[in-house]
Order: C-alpha cells, then sequence, then structure tokens
C-alpha cells in the first residue's frame, strides 16, 4: 500500500499530459476508428474508480495502515517515507465520490467525448428482446442468399464487447463527470439508458455498487438531481432477452454443427452469441446474490438458466474442434481480400508521410504472402508470421495518424481506421483464437458467487426439462482457474464445487434407476406364493360367489401398471423413465473433463452411486428383521437380484458406464463380509441366519436334516410356531445360494458328542450347499472351468507338501467338488493351537478325542430322541450327521499333524466295534426286512448304533473301508433305504 499515493499522482500526471496533447487522442479519434486507445482509456478510468471504492469500505483502513507503518519502524528503524502522503490519501478520499469528482474535473471533456462515441454502438445493442427478435438477430437463415457472405462491420470489435463493460463505462465515467449531464442532452440520454439496465454493477470480483441508492445519495445533494433517474424495469428486461437467446442460440448451435463450413464467414456470429450470453448470466448471478426483497421474485430465479449456459459451451466446443476451418477460411481472407483492400486505401490516400508509407507497405506484402500451408490446425499455437503486424498496426499508424500535429489525420480517412480493425480481427482469427473464445465466454465470475450457482443447480434439478444440460455446471467449473487478475490474487482453488454437482447428478440418476426396478419387486408379485388370491377369485367368479368384502383391499394384478386407455396419461414410471433418460444425456454428453488439473470422469461417479445402492437394495430384499429373526427366502432373494442385474445390463445403452464392471464389484463385494461402504452383505445376513436360527434349532431337535429329500425339516411341536424348514434348505433354496454366491463359513466346536453332531449338522448344510448345489451352478455358468479345476485333484499323493495340497483342496471345495480334507476346518483347529503346548500333547488328545467319541456311540445311540424315520431318511435328533462330523474333524487333525488319516479312521472303526461297544450282529440280523422298520426305531440303541456305523463306513475313503471288520461290510448293504425294501 505504501506506493499507492505516489501511483495514483504519477497516473493523473501521465493522464492530464496525455489528454491534454494539442487536440488529444479522444477527442479527435472516436472509438471505432481507434477502438483500443479508447477501450484502454475508459478500462483504466473504471479500474481506478473501483479501487478507491473498494479502499473506501474497508472499515480498518487507518489502523491497517498504523500498524504498517509501525511494522515498518521495527524492522527497518524508521517510518516509511510514504507514510504521511499514504495517511493523507486515505483522509482525503473518505468521501470517495466526492473527491473522485473533484480530480476528474480535467478530465470530463476527454472522458465524455469517449463516453459518446459508445452512443452509436450502446444504443443499437441494448435493445429489448422484441427488438432483437424483429432484427432477426443472430439468425443465420433469415436470409439464406447472404449466409455464406464473411460478416463485417465498421469495428468487429465493439460487435463483442461486453455489454456490461460498456454500461460500467457509461455509468462510473458520468458518475465521474455529472457535469456534462446538464449541458449535453445526448449525454444525459446515455446516461438515463444505461441506468435502466441494472440495479447493481460489478467493481472487482464479487463487490458490486448499488448504483441507484449511490447515485441518488450523491446526486440528492445537488438541485434537481433526483429527476434524472429513470424507472427501472431491468428484472423484466433480462428474463426476456434470456428467452430469447435460448432460443436463438438454440438454432445457430444446431446450424453451425450440422454445417461446421460456415464458422469460417460467420465467426463473428459466434462471438457476439457468447458475449451476449455471458452478458445475460452475470447480470443474472449477480443480481441473485445482491437484490434480497423484490416484488418479481421470477425474474431473478433463472430456472432455464442451465441450457444458456448449455449452448454457450456447446458453441465453444464447436470453435475448439472447428478451429482449423476458421484459420484456414482467415488466412486466406487475409491474404486475398485484406491485402488487397489496404493496398487500394493505402493508394487513394492524399496525404500520406513516406514512414506511414513504408510501414503500411509492409503490412500489404506480409499479409500477400500468407499461405494455406501455414494454418497449422492448432488452434492454441500461432501462425508463423500472422503475428508480426499485430501490434504495429495498432501502436505505429494509429498512434501517430491520432496526433492532432500529425500529416496524416486519422478521422480525416476513417476507410484506415476501419481496414486497421477488420484486419486486426481476422489477424485474432489466426493466433488468438482461444483468446478470443476466453474473452467472450468467461465465466469465471461463478467463482466468487459460489451460493447463486448453487442456487441454479437446485433450481435446475427440479426442473424436468432441464436435467438434461445439469452437466454443464461442472464443466462451468473448469472456468474458474482463470478468474484470478492482476486485481484478484490466485487463489487455492479445489474442485469441491465439481465434486458436489456431480455427485448430487450421479445420486439422483442412481435413485430413479433404483424407482425404476422397485415396482417389479415390491412385493414380489411375480413369485408363485401370489397366486393364490387370483385362482381363488377366478374360481369364485366360475362359482357366482359374492365378491369379497370392502374391507378388503383389490390386489392390481402384475403388469397392471404397464396398462392404459389413453396415451396422453403420464404415469410415474413414464415419469421415471423421462428423468432417466435426461439424466443419462447429461453423464454421456462428455467423457472426461479437467478442472483445477484434475481429471473428471462424469460416468465413475454414476458407478459408485450405483454400486453403493445396489449393495443397499440387494441387502434390503433379504427382509432380515432382527428381533423376530424373519428374512426373505433365498430363491426370493434370487429373483429380485435377477431383475436388477437385467436392468442394470441394459442401462448400459442409456450412459457410458461399464454395467459389466458394476455388476461384478457388486457380486463381489456381496461375497465378503462387508461391503465398500462397512455395511453388511447378503452373504453375512444369511450366514448368521442359517448358524444362528436354522442349525440351532437343528442342534435342538426341532429341525431334522432329511437325506431322502435333501432339505432340513421342521419337526411340528405342540404349542409351539415354527418357520418351515425346508422352505430355506430344498434344493431350490440351496440352488439360489450358490447362485447369490453366498459361501458359508463354519464354526468348530472343541466339545464331545452334542457338539460333534453340531459339527455335523452344519457340514451337512454346508455339504448340500457346495457339493450338489454350486457344482451345478459351476457347471451350467462356467462349464469350461469345471474340468480344470477338478483335474489337479487326482494328482495329490500323500507327499505333496501340504500347502500345496490344501490349495487345491479349497479350489475344488469353492467349485463344489466333494473332498474329505476341508482347508476352512484345517485353518481353524490350527488357530487354536497354544505356543506352550507341544505338537506331541495335541497329537495325543487328536486321537483321545476319536477314542473318546468311538466309546461314547452306544451312549448317543441309546437316546430316546434318537428314532429313525423312513421318510426323512434321518433321526429325530440328526445324530446321523455324526459320521460326517467324524470324517471331517479327524482329518483335519490328523492333517494338521501330518499323520496318516486312514489310518487313524481304521483305528477309530476298530475301537468302535470292539467288543463290549458294538453288539453282536447276529441278535437280529435274522429279522425279516420287513420288520427292519420296527427294529430301526425300537427303543434299543443296538440298532441305531449299526445305522450309525455303516454311515460312517460310508462315508470314508475307499482305502479306509476295506479293512473294517467284517460285521461292519456286511451290514453296508444296509446303509441306504432303497435296499431295505
Amino acid at each position: 500500500m505504501a506506493p499507492s499515493h505516489f501511483g495514483k499522482q504519477q497516473l493523473f500526471r501521465h493522464l492530464h499530459g496525455f489528454y491534454s496533447w494539442p487536440g488529444g487522442f479522444v477527442e479527435n479519434v472516436p472509438t471505432p476508428v481507434n477502438y483500443d486507445l479508447t477501450k484502454n482509456y475508459l478500462d483504466l478510468v473504471v479500474t481506478y474508480t473501483s479501487v478507491i471504492l473498494l479502499l473506501s469500505r474497508i472499515e480498518d483502513r487507518k489502523a491497517l495502515i498504523g500498524m504498517y507503518n509501525s511494522a515498518h519502524e521495527m524492522i527497518q528503524g524508521s517510518g516509511d517515507p510514504s507514510y504521511a502522503r499514504l495517511a493523507q490519501m486515505v483522509l482525503e478520499y473518505d468521501t470517495p465520490l466526492k473527491k473522485l469528482t473533484e480530480e476528474f474535473g480535467p478530465q470530463t471533456k476527454a472522458v465524455s467525448s469517449a463516453l459518446l462515441s459508445l452512443h452509436f454502438l450502446f444504443v443499437r445493442r441494448n435493445q429489448s428482446a422484441e427488438q432483437w427478435r424483429s432484427d432477426q438477430l443472430l439468425s443465420l437463415i433469415s436470409n439464406s442468399a447472404t449466409m455464406l457472405s464473411p460478416a463485417s462491420s465498421d469495428v468487429m470489435a465493439c460487435e463483442y464487447l461486453s455489454l456490461e463493460v460498456i454500461e460500467r463505462w457509461i455509468l462510473i465515467g458520468f458518475l465521474l463527470c455529472h457535469g456534462c449531464l446538464s449541458s449535453n442532452p445526448q449525454c444525459l440520454e446515455l446516461w438515463k439508458l444505461g441506468l435502466q439496465g441494472s440495479l447493481y454493477i460489478s467493481l472487482i470480483r464479487d463487490d458490486a455498487l448499488q448504483l441507484h441508492r449511490v447515485t441518488e445519495e450523491f446526486f440528492g445533494r445537488l438541485k434537481g438531481g433526483r429527476q434524472v433517474l429513470p424507472p427501472l424495469h431491468s428484472g423484466q428486461l433480462h428474463r426476456n432477452r434470456r428467452a430469447f437467446l435460448r432460443n436463438a442460440v438454440r438454432e445457430l448451435e444446431a446450424l453451425l454443427s450440422h454445417q461446421p463450413g460456415l464458422l469460417g464467414p460467420r465467426a463473428l456470429c459466434v462471438f457476439v452469441a457468447l458475449s451476449l450470453c455471458r452478458d445475460e448470466v452475470n447480470w443474472l448471478v449477480r443480481h441473485a446474490e445482491h437484490v434480497t426483497k423484490t416484488k418479481t421474485p421470477e425474474d431473478y430465479a433463472g430456472s432455464h438458466i442451465a441450457e444458456l449456459l448449455f449452448l454457450m459451451e456447446q458453441l465453444r466446443t464447436l470453435v475448439h474442434r472447428h478451429g482449423p476451418v476458421i484459420q484456414r477460411y482467415h488466412v486466406q481472407y487475409l491474404a486475398r481480400f485484406d491485402a488487397l483492400l489496404l493496398s487500394d486505401i493505402i493508394q487513394n490516400l492524399t496525404v500520406c508521410p513516406e514512414e506511414e508509407s513504408i510501414v503500411m507497405s509492409s503490412f500489404v506484402s506480409t499479409l500477400s504472402s500468407l499461405t494455406l500451408k501455414q494454418a497449422t490446425g492448432d488452434v492454441a499455437a500461432p501462425i508463423p508470421g500472422a503475428g508480426l503486424f499485430l501490434t504495429p498496426f495498432s501502436a505505429s499508424p494509429k498512434a501517430y495518424t491520432s496526433v492532432s500535429k500529425a500529416p496524416m489525420q486519422l478521422h480525416e480517412s476513417p476507410d484506415v481506421g476501419r481496414v486497421m480493425n477488420l484486419i486486426m480481427f481476422h489477424s485474432k482469427m489466426l493466433d488468438s483464437l482461444e483468446e478470443l473464445v476466453v474473452e467472450t465466454s468467461d465465466l469465471s465470475a461463478f467463482c466468487f458467487y459460489v451460493r447463486p450457482f448453487e442456487k441454479l443447480f437446485a433450481l435446475t434439478m427440479e426442473e424436468p426439462a432441464m436435467l438434461r444440460f445439469t452437466i454443464v455446471f461442472p464443466l462451468v467449473c473448469s472456468h474458474l482457474p482463470a478468474a484470478p487478475t492482476p486485481l484478484s490474487p490466485p487463489e487455492e482453488l479445489q474442485p469441491g464445487l465439481c465434486n458436489s454437482f456431480l455427485e448430487e447428478i450421479a445420486k439422483q440418476a442412481a435413485n430413479c434407476i433404483m424407482e425404476h426396478v422397485a415396482p417389479s419387486l415390491s412385493p414380489g408379485k411375480l413369485l408363485p406364493k401370489h397366486c393364490a388370491s387370483t385362482i381363488s377369485k377366478a374360481q369364485n367368479k366360475k362359482a357366482q360367489k359374492q365378491p369379497p368384502k370392502k374391507g378388503e383391499p383389490e390386489r392390481d394384478k402384475p403388469g397392471a401398471e404397464s396398462q392404459r386407455k389413453d396415451r396422453i396419461v403420464v404415469s410415474n414410471m413414464d415419469k421415471l423413465h423421462q428423468v432417466l433418460s435426461e439424466l443419462s444425456l447429461s453423464i454421456n454428453h462428455v467423457p472426461s473433463f479437467t478442472v483445477f488439473k484434475h481429471m473428471v470422469t462424469p460416468s465413475e461417479y454414476l458407478s459408485s452411486y450405483l454400486e453403493t445402492q445396489l449393495n443397499r437394495s440387494f441387502v434390503w430384499m433379504a427382509s432380515y428383521n432382527q428381533a423376530t429373526q424373519a428374512i426373505a427366502r433365498p430363491s426370493e432373494v434370487l429373483a429380485g437380484l435377477c431383475s436388477y442385474l437385467a436392468f442394470i445390463q441394459s442401462l448400459g445403452q442409456f450412459t457410458c458406464v461399464d454395467s459389466s464392471r458394476i455388476i461384478c464389484n457388486v457380486l463381489l463385494q456381496q461375497t465378503q463380509p462387508l461391503d465398500s461402504s462397512g455395511e453388511q452383505t447378503l452373504t453375512t445376513i444369511y450366514t448368521n441366519w442359517y448358524l444362528e436360527v436354522l442349525l440351532r434349532q437343528a442342534s435342538t431337535g426341532a429341525i431334522v436334516l432329511s437325506p431322502a429329500m435333501q432339505a432340513f425339516i421342521s419337526v411340528p411341536r405342540e404349542g409351539k410356531q415354527s418357520f418351515s424348514a425346508e422352505e430355506f434348505s430344498d434344493i431350490s433354496k440351496m440352488r439360489a445360494l450358490a447362485d447369490d454366491n453366498l459361501m458359508l463359513t463354519c464354526k468348530s466346536a472343541d466339545n464331545v458328542l452334542k457338539r460333534m453332531t453340531i459339527i455335523g449338522e452344519i457340514l451337512s448344510f454346508r455339504s448340500m450347499a457346495q457339493s450338489g448345489l454350486l457344482r451345478w451352478v459351476c457347471s451350467h455358468r462356467c462349464p469350461f472351468l469345471t474340468g480344470p479345476i477338478e483335474c489337479p485333484k487326482d494328482f495329490v499323493t500323500p507327499d505333496m507338501d501340504i500347502k500345496v495340497t490344501l490349495s487345491i483342496f479349497e479350489l475344488a471345495i469353492a467349485a463344489g467338488i466333494p473332498w474329505h480334507i476341508d482347508p476352512a476346518l484345517v485353518t481353524a483347529l490350527s488357530n487354536l493351537k497354544t505356543d506352550s503346548s507341544s505338537p506331541e500333547e495335541e497329537y495325543k488328545s487328536a486321537c483321545l478325542l476319536l477314542v473318546f467319541v468311538a466309546v461314547s456311540l452306544p451312549l448317543l445311540a441309546s437316546d430316546p430322541f434318537s428314532v429313525y424315520s423312513i421318510e426323512m431318511d434321518g433321526y429325530s435328533n440328526n445324530i446321523h450327521c455324526l459320521a460326517k462330523a467324524i470324517i471331517h474333524v479327524s482329518a483335519a487333525l490328523f492333517t494338521i499333524h501330518s499323520k496318516n488319516i486312514e489310518t487313524h479312521l481304521k483305528e477309530f472303526l476298530l475301537r468302535a466295534c470292539a467288543p463290549g461297544v458294538l453288539p453282536p450282529r447276529a441278535c437280529w440280523s435274522t429279522a425279516p426286512k420287513g420288520e427292519l422298520n420296527g427294529v430301526l426305531s425300537s427303543r434299543t440303541g443296538a440298532p441305531r448304533l449299526w445305522v450309525m456305523m455303516c454311515s460312517v463306513n460310508s462315508e470314508l475313503p475307499l482305502a479306509a473301508r476295506w479293512a473294517v471288520p467284517e460285521t461292519v461290510c456286511l451290514f453296508s448293504k444296509w446303509s441306504s433305504p432303497g435296499t431295505w425294501e
């Protein structure tokens, strides 16, 4: 801040000398002839005024300056030399407008002259939407005969100059030089016209000047000042303009997309359209932020602004994509038209000094030498040689000929200035195309108006017709890095706003997808269990019975939601289709784009939300109630899962998401205990339910394993209501579990017979899910993998490394191929080892466990609940599951200790068949086969023990069966119900 006062003095000294030059620049040369000089001068005046006004808004400015001087004195040992002048400046500008009007008093003539040169331009461009419509503004097809004619103007740069900038020049300029308003009616007319456009004008960033209030307060001290303020209708004016621009720019974009060759001669129309749209967007955002109370809030809402922003992005894309077309056209235009036109004008000049003649002749030769080969095809790369005449054209001829004492007066030869402006615009089409696009369509103001930006996005998401344009809000975020300016220091900007927009779009699209599938699932109308009511209704109709009472709700038939008598009637499904189609168009608009050096892919946001929603929906379909332990049958969940996956597969036709990857990720997550969000999966829910509900009741005898029916069967008991276990454990439900890829894990126990029976129940259940059913699913879904998985197990030998053997067994069991060694059980038992126990002690404990089980079998067989049922082919207390537990636990234990499994199983059978343990077979071997059922169901334990031993023998590998006692081998012919008949 220290050199600011000195800078202010230097500025005004140079300005005074510059504009006090005899004749001056601006006085003699109007804007159409010397555009750059006038623009830079007015920008300087407005920027200086903005800085002073902002400085006056800092309440603690005096304290800050004092602190600065104190810090300077502490560091340097003396105060800042400029402190006194800076403090004086702050005191002088305590009332900034009063001091500014005094300082700009000598500049009134120059400022008013520069502003009056804008009169023709501002009056012509600042019109209502009705006038634009009648003039066919931006229309290329209004006159088809001139469609290919190149757009031309006396001052090409004035055509796409921002109306907002012109308005700010006029309002601030006449506010500083208000004396000319009373003396010049044309100045008053221009100022009134500028006042009708805005309530707020921008100073710097999001700082705005409430012009009408400031003007009333300032002119209130002047006589008759309040009478010059015109009535304000800017809200309705700009709302109508936005409506017109949406239609006009939509037509322009469609025509240029179909015929990009028109970009060559009609490039000016594109930049004019971009400039007008940018002005309307900035006006809406600025007023939506500052106008809080109004009688017409719809004027500042802008629910359709997304379409206008989208059309701007489309025009920008067209210019970038077809930049080589524009470059090639203007290379030839410069060489074949502009060079000849400039040469003719130079030759017709009455006065042309030697120096100017040499410069202009060199320009003509440079233009004539341009060839089509110099068009690089890169919009960002300048064409070699094209930029050589940009700066000299603006610096030498215009500057020299604008001075009053120059031999050649530019205002006396306006054709020279017009041709210069035309050539400069055409040269920008070659080497400054990207800068021109940014100049006319930069929307970096959104960086400072975040809250209105978010409100506009929220309004767009509520408008179904605008959903296809929602992608433009993330795209506009790519403009934000251009926001920092010399008066706006760079900031650490992050793509958080872009992420929030894309997340909201993806979230709504994912919710729409889930709602689209939900009607076909809830409440499972297509399941067979819901057909009973329909059948009953049909039978009642045939029997001519009375209809049901009014209290009973009428059930709709499946598919009723798709029936309609009139297509005009819009159903909820139609609305979902429309929303999904619109959002799909939005997400598919661009595959990726860059924001703050981050590559953003919109489809990935939808994929992420879809995965989360699918995981939650799959868990929701289970309908698990922890309080009542109620859960949906696996077949019902599988039907719903297939409906979801079928729709997700069809989604690939609408969006660019990888549906196969989404399905694979979701299904793989559902095989894990927790998904990516840390929530429970179907695997966890059904595993816990089968272990804690179904198998726990099996251990209490309420549920019995039926090998004949390949299912668990509920045993009805008086006074107790139990769920139907066969509905959750029959073949179809097990196949559904296997199809869902729900691999249920088992838990080991270290107890005796009861625990061994429970383990047998768990292993039997898992065997049903894996061996017969999972293998069936694998053979149907991936038959090409089943063979290679079965092949390695044939090469397993006892000498093979145990880790390799377990890996092969784990692969085989995962595919449903049965094997007597269970790697999961081996791992679980291995984890029970303690550091203090020795391997020998552990091995002895394993042997003693088998001995204990063998000698305890008679006790279990003599249990009064051990009643055999031929229909179920099992006992009511599930003791027939003990054989599987003995085999698998023994195999796992002796695999851990690297012992021969078959040898120990033979010893187990010998111990179980020893005298005193197994009763002699002669006591009932002569019984007739017809009486066998009575023998097996008798209260004596001998027959049950024989059947149990036969079950153990049937579970053994062949090598272990050959050495068992003869009594067991002879009885093995009764090991299946088929032989008993």
